[in-house]
């Protein structure tokens, strides 16, 4: 029986890891092998920095709403503190919004929840 080298599966097989890989610095891009393990180690990077992207703009929110209660005479603790024990259900992402964008709102929200 003839020797079966399947030449075009694995060409695009690793036509598509060479594409994958434009762009990377010098062998990374052009050797198979490097560029594998190149692309490899950068899909592992983005799946981590996927989530690690929630933690950051929870803690940006949070940094946010606290430098917006502060000019409103009050703390980030006391502010949400307040919040929940009046049941108001704002995410913080709206609060770092209103506080950022919209600091007249932010200041109404703040009045009421420390009434």
């Amino acid at each position: 029986m003839p020797r079966s080298k399947n030449k075009v599966a694995s060409h695009r097989r690793r036509k598509r890891i060479l594409d994958e890989a434009k762009g990377y610095y010098g062998a990374r891009s052009k050797v198979y092998t490097a560029a594998k393990n190149a692309v490899e180690k950068g899909l592992t990077h983005a799946y981590t920095d996927r989530r690690l992207k929630k933690r950051e703009y929870r803690s940006l929110w949070i940094t946010r709403i606290n430098a917006a209660a502060r000019l409103n005479d009050t703390t980030y603790s006391k502010l949400i503190n307040a919040l929940n024990k009046k049941n108001i259900d704002i995410s913080r992402k709206m609060l770092a919004d209103l506080a950022y964008g919209n600091s007249e709102a932010f200041t109404e929200v703040v009045k009421f929840a420390l009434k």
